[in-house]
C-alpha cells in the first residue's frame, strides 16, 4: 500500500511565488525556490527537478503564489521521468567535428532557454528528443528566433 503524501503547508510571510518540495524520507515540504516573479522560480524549478531525479528519487513540488493580495496553491504538473541522455557514437564511429558538436549543444541551450521564458520548464521525455531533433537541424539564426517567439509567448519579450 502506497504511503499518503502530508498536504503542503503555506509559507510563511507575505504572498510571492513559493516552489515548496516534498521530502519523502521525513514527510516534510521545504522551500526549494522564492521569488517575487513566477518566472525565476519555475526554472528552479525544472532544475531541482532534474537534479532530484538524477539521484533516483521521485519529484513532488508545490506553487505557490499571490492572487488578490494571499497566497493561491496553483497546481503543478506532475514531474514526467527524466530525458534519457543523449546517444554517443558508437565505437569505431567517426566522432562529429567539435565546433558542430558545439554548435549543436549551444542551440539546444538556446531552445532550451526560450522553453523556459515560455513556462515550459519541466519537459518530458519526447519533448527533450524534440529539441534535440531542432538543435540538430536548424541553424543558429532560426534557433535565436524561435527562442525569441516563446520569450514573447512567456510574455518577457
Amino acid at each position: 500500500m502506497e504511503k499518503q503524501r502530508s498536504r503542503c503547508p503555506r509559507p510563511p510571510g507575505e504572498p510571492r511565488w513559493v516552489a515548496m518540495f516534498h521530502e519523502s524520507a521525513r514527510d516534510t515540504w521545504t522551500v526549494g525556490a522564492e521569488s517575487p516573479y513566477r518566472g525565476p522560480v519555475l526554472y528552479a524549478v525544472g532544475d531541482m527537478a532534474r537534479t532530484v531525479r538524477a539521484r533516483g528519487d521521485e519529484v513532488a513540488v508545490a506553487l505557490w503564489g499571490p492572487e488578490d493580495g494571499a497566497w493561491r496553491l496553483f497546481d503543478t504538473p506532475s514531474a514526467p521521468a527524466p530525458a534519457p541522455a543523449p546517444e554517443r557514437p558508437a565505437q569505431g564511429s567517426p566522432e562529429p567535428a567539435r565546433l558542430t558538436e558545439r554548435m549543436t549543444d549551444r542551440r539546444h541551450q538556446v531552445l532550451m532557454a526560450g522553453l523556459g521564458k515560455a513556462g515550459l520548464y519541466d519537459l518530458s521525455p519526447e519533448d527533450g528528443e524534440t529539441v534535440r531533433i531542432l538543435a540538430d537541424r536548424l541553424d543558429e539564426p532560426t534557433v535565436r528566433r524561435v527562442a525569441q517567439w516563446l520569450s514573447m509567448a512567456g510574455g518577457r519579450g
